[in-house]
């Protein structure tokens, strides 16, 4: 059987990723977000390392449900930037788009861990025409950013078409994708994708880590 991502407290206690004593913690965390650790990340994690910065990451701690008076639910204040669904314009000349809220891994400190998890959260198809819409008539917009969520998570065919709509809008200028594929899942990363990245207009894709062993020889190969 092909290992699977593991998305539970139980998931990792039998992986070996956190002891007995901390599962009833990881249970009551994952219970309120998303948890997921996907076979490529936990391969990389040190068991015998209490402190392996990569476990920190992703593996949940029960001071996650720990809540200072100062903190609130959109630490990004997103929502006053956020003229319609999926689109979040908070720079005069780039906005965001979240195409859909589903990551192949769950950060512990993700800043938008209300919002994301494994339903996707994926943008209907009038939801995605009025961001696009939105888009071709913002002329003051020249970078269009796709995050999420993980953009790469989508289908080839899925992000092949985003990115040639909003490519095809005059005044964007330039494309950017936020993205931890390459690192935590590089088998999503096929010859398909990087063809649906291949655009006429500049097409940057920034990969999100944190620490050097996170760039393994798979995601070596992937980026490659």
């Amino acid at each position: 059987m092909a290992p699977r991502t593991l998305r539970s407290a139980t998931d990792l206690l039998a992986a070996g990723l956190i002891p007995e004593t901390a599962l009833a913690g990881a249970a009551r965390v994952g219970a309120r977000y998303s948890i997921a650790v996907t076979p490529a990340v936990a391969g990389l994690i040190d068991r015998a390392d209490p402190a392996d910065p990569i476990a920190r990451q992703y593996v949940p701690d029960a001071a996650e449900l720990v809540t200072a008076a100062h903190e609130n639910a959109d630490p990004t204040a997103d929502a006053p930037f956020t003229p319609l669904p999926g689109v979040v314009h908070r720079y005069p000349d780039r906005a965001l788009l979240k195409p859909l809220l589903a990551c192949p891994v769950y950060c512990r400190f993700c800043f938008r861990r209300e919002a994301v998890g494994p339903d996707g959260g994926v943008l209907g198809e009038a939801e995605l025409e009025a961001a696009l819409g939105w888009f071709a008539r913002t002329p003051a917009v020249r970078e269009a950013i796709l995050t999420g969520g993980d953009p790469l998570m989508l289908s080839a065919r899925r992000l092949g078409e985003i990115l040639r709509r909003l490519a095809a809008i005059p005044h964007i200028e330039l494309l950017r994708i936020h993205s931890r594929v390459p690192v935590a899942a590089p088998g999503l990363v096929t010859a398909a994708m990087a063809a649906a990245l291949d655009l006429g207009k500049p097409l940057y894709l920034c990969v999100h880590a944190n620490h050097a062993r996170e760039f393994s020889a798979e995601a070596i190969a992937a980026l490659g």
